[in-house]
């Protein structure tokens, strides 16, 4: 299981008990904003504005305000004006940490950033540090309590997926990024329900972490996930899920 297979996993429990809604929202309503501002305000001509619109509506988001982000990223309405950008650095126990960003103010973020990981035990790195551990691919999760294992793996490879793998309660499948719109359309028109689907950032090799720098690292990590201008975090850490279940509760 990768790394960021494991983060999700985190965050997926910690979110039965302490979901930020608003957090969760805000996050939402920049990479829709940003995802228009590139390539435009039409879902059906921007996959990356698709894709936001469809996490936003995921978590309960209203149209009104996935439309009002729309139009503040194509312009039609004032609004800040996010800058993209990535941070790299290392965590307790020699874990990469890959950052994606949207900002309007860079000072800021990196202050933030740079904040969150001195005061859990790690070092923000030169551009392209890590980087080069992680390749982007498309990961798409479904519930893999809805659906057959080996009808489902049927259905992956048709679509034309590069790996699929059971994780917990989910089905991870993973894409490369080129054809990552094609294979999550292709298995919506199988009927299967996307419960989430992002570009991600997937470690090549995961760093085994245990004890209390695992604890610290999974503090960092959330510490960073928690900044508003902070849009994803990425590591390549594995670890007992026993300290998984430990720190999610």
């Amino acid at each position: 299981m990768s790394g960021h297979s494991k983060w999700k996993q985190i965050k997926h429990k910690k979110a039965i008990t302490d979901a930020k809604r608003a957090q969760v929202w805000t996050k939402a309503i920049r990479e829709i904003t940003v995802a228009a501002r590139v390539a435009g305000g039409d879902p059906d001509g921007n996959p990356r504005l698709r894709t936001a619109i469809e996490a936003a509506r995921a978590v309960n988001m209203p149209k009104d305000n996935i439309d009002r982000a729309i139009k503040k990223g194509t312009g039609e309405l004032e609004g800040a004006k996010y800058e993209e950008v990535v941070y790299e650095g290392y965590g307790p126990g020699g874990a990469a940490i890959y950052i994606e960003a949207s900002t309007d103010n860079t000072n800021r973020t990196v202050a933030e950033i740079r904040h969150a990981f001195s005061r859990n035990g790690g070092s923000l790195a030169a551009q392209n540090a890590v980087a080069w551990m992680f390749d982007r691919c498309g990961q798409i999760y479904l519930d893999a309590g809805s659906y057959d294992e080996e009808a489902t793996l049927d259905a992956v490879l048709e679509a034309g997926a590069e790996d699929f793998q059971a994780d917990g309660d989910a089905y991870v499948v993973t894409t490369a990024s080129a054809k990552f719109h094609e294979v999550l359309e292709k298995l919506k028109d199988q009927g299967l329900s996307v419960t989430e689907a992002e570009l991600a950032m997937v470690p090549q090799n995961t760093v085994e972490v245990s004890g209390k720098d695992a604890e610290q690292l999974l503090r960092l990590l959330d510490a960073v996930e928690a900044l508003e201008d902070v849009s994803k975090v990425f590591s390549n850490f594995d670890m007992d899920t026993s300290t998984i279940a430990e720190v999610a509760t």
